[in-house]
């Protein structure tokens, strides 16, 4: 009977299996919990740029944690696709983030793009990796659609680049 009935006991908590059978979570809990921090930092802030600034900041944080585990458990992707106007930018674009699918934005708010919570996420990893950029969140429209597609731009530090040069 040895080991029965034991956890098995993890020194780091990278070390742990992400998860217990079922590897997803409930859309409904993600967006029960996005729509309460919108709720949140919306009495906290005078205006969208502000609140879009403050969800750029919290997906940030996550973005940080997200290369933590990344790094350690699995490859990172090599390679974004660069914008056609400037060497420095890239960009990635969805027809719908899931964090801009279950918000309702008042019309007084209509620029309003949660869009700016990926947005720091992707700058939490970037930065954290040591690819310094200003990273941002963008509508699209997308012609015969009635909802635009967000575009996160990365626009990378000069540093990055001149890295890149020496080594690519």
């Amino acid at each position: 009977m040895i080991g029965v009935g034991k956890a098995k006991q993890y020194a780091n908590v990278l070390d742990k299996p992400l998860s217990r059978g079922r590897q997803e979570v409930s859309l409904s809990a993600f967006a029960f919990l996005f729509s309460e921090l919108v709720q949140y930092n919306q009495t906290q802030v005078d205006n969208i740029a502000e609140l879009e600034r403050r969800l750029e900041d919290a997906g940030y944080a996550v973005g940080a944690r997200v290369l933590e585990l990344l790094c350690h458990r699995e490859k990172v992707a090599d390679s974004l696709e660069r914008g056609t106007e400037h060497e420095d930018e890239y960009m990635i674009s969805e027809k719908e983030f899931l964090v801009n699918r279950f918000i309702s934005v008042p019309k007084d708010m209509g620029a309003f793009n949660c869009g700016a919570f990926v947005a720091g996420i992707v700058r939490g990893v970037l930065e954290n990796a040591g690819f310094p950029a200003v990273v941002t969140a963008h509508f699209v429209p997308i012609e015969g659609q009635q909802r635009p597609r967000t575009t996160i731009l990365i626009k990378f530090a000069e540093e990055v680049l001149q890295r890149e040069a020496r080594f690519g």
